[in-house]
């Protein structure tokens, strides 16, 4: 992404720990501050799903590992869907990835309202006030990539240290001062165990959505194929421990009928042991770790586009950059599109708009995943066969079963809205197909 201008020594800007704080602070967001709320309907089974999800996302990232060192280039899984499957499936991944990246960001921002919303209620008891405020959050962060990669990445790294220290804190508070008769019973719905275990595995999802998003800046990254294998196996494992025991932490404080009804359930167990001091702690900690992940999102979005642009997959205007060599017309493009998705979704209300965009950037990001699985068994076909090629190919289809088991559980409508939205980029592809 550097221009004529830019000196080649800083081309490489992102290392390791840099890599992983992009994953760890693209997952770890708004999704696992508001997956109590949203998790407290199923019971202790609800639980269950972070387990399935993170083995499931266990096997996401071992296969993109042995993806981006076959093609370690900008664009993580549109890219190695482009270069296995050809145009048109990478077509289709990088605008429904780019879907993905739009709409989390505009449920990032959805929650980060409902957080501030501890600190001035003001904000949520108005929901012109809350788009307002939204919309300003989104614009700044957009403002701050379009300025620097280097600002973006430094910003990055401080925030996901910053974010996981009132995790830790929850959940040291929530083992310390544990109500065992909280805890929900194992399943207070009519649903059958697999299907309830689909349809929360396809909600935590959300919370695993943006490991990925290590593999999409490769262009600036030092050795991408050692690197990014290294970032997405120690993202995933940070995470799957983080979230799994949180979700315990808040469960044994708060009971699950007070959880169904918070938008700040993190807020909400802390004030049950250290009152309004300790809900205004985890508020801001909340706070940080929206910001951070609304960042990385962000980032991806404009490098997603990028990529699609420089293979004549999208409008030339794509590729446009900064001063700085950032893709300039690609942030402000989605920007526009989430700051859209806002306005048409903030009628909804906070709660309901936040699981209509969670879900539906889960869904597009797990077909990003399936197409991967495919575009492997593409690429393992010109391998030496042994037991090397015959373990990789259980490895794709594990992936792609998993994938297509959590996209059965979204559900039809979303399953519904991510098709019109696919639909929306064939005239698209048709302008600047050559």
């Amino acid at each position: 992404m550097k221009n004529n201008n830019k000196n080649p020594n800083t081309h490489k800007e992102i290392g390791f720990w840099r890599g992983w704080s992009i994953a760890v602070g693209c997952a770890i967001g708004s999704g696992v501050f508001m997956m109590p709320t949203l998790l407290a309907p199923y019971g202790m089974l609800g639980l269950a799903g972070w387990l399935v999800a993170g083995g499931g996302t266990l096997l996401v990232a071992l296969s993109l590992s042995r993806l981006v060192r076959r093609i370690p280039k900008i664009g993580g899984p549109y890219a190695y869907v482009q270069a296995g499957l050809g145009s048109f499936a990478g077509f289709l991944i990088a605008w429904t990835y780019w879907i993905a990246c739009i709409a989390a960001v505009s449920g990032i921002a959805i929650a980060f309202v409902g957080y501030l919303g501890v600190f001035v209620p003001e904000i949520t008891d108005s929901r012109i006030l809350s788009l307002l405020c939204a919309l300003t959050l989104i614009w700044t962060i957009v403002a701050l990539n379009v300025r620097s990669l280097e600002s973006s990445s430094r910003f990055q790294v401080v925030s996901t240290l910053i974010k996981i220290l009132p995790l830790l804190f929850m959940i040291v508070l929530g083992f310390t001062h544990m109500e065992p008769a909280n805890l929900p019973p194992l399943n207070p719905t009519n649903l059958h165990p697999a299907a309830l275990l689909a349809t929360v595995t396809t909600l935590v999802m959300w919370s695993f959505v943006g490991i990925e998003t290590a593999t999409v800046p490769a262009d600036n990254m030092a050795e991408p194929d050692k690197t990014i294998p290294r970032v997405l196996v120690a993202a995933v494992l940070t995470i799957l421990s983080i979230y799994l025991l949180v979700s315990l932490a808040v469960a044994l404080l708060v009971p699950a009928d007070e959880l169904i009804n918070s938008s700040a359930p993190f807020a909400l167990a802390a004030s049950k042991v250290m009152g309004p001091a300790g809900a205004g702690l985890i508020t801001m900690g909340a706070l940080v770790s929206t910001l951070g992940s609304l960042n990385a999102n962000t980032l991806t979005a404009g490098n997603v586009a990028l990529a699609a642009a420089k293979d004549n997959l999208l409008p030339q205007q794509f590729k446009r950059l900064s001063a700085s060599g950032t893709p300039q017309f690609a942030y402000i493009v989605s920007g526009l599109f989430i700051s859209a998705l806002l306005i048409l979704n903030y009628t909804k209300g906070l709660v309901a708009a936040f699981t209509f965009m969670a879900m539906l950037s889960t869904l597009s990001t797990l077909m990003a995943y399936a197409f991967c699985a495919v575009a492997e068994f593409y690429f393992l076909k010109s391998d030496q066969p042994g037991p090397e090629r015959n373990r990789a190919i259980g490895l794709s289809i594990a992936t792609f079963t998993y994938a297509f088991f959590a996209i059965y559980g979204a559900g039809w409508e979303i399953v519904f809205y991510s098709f019109m939205l696919i639909l929306m980029g064939m005239p698209i592809y048709a302008l600047v197909r050559k």
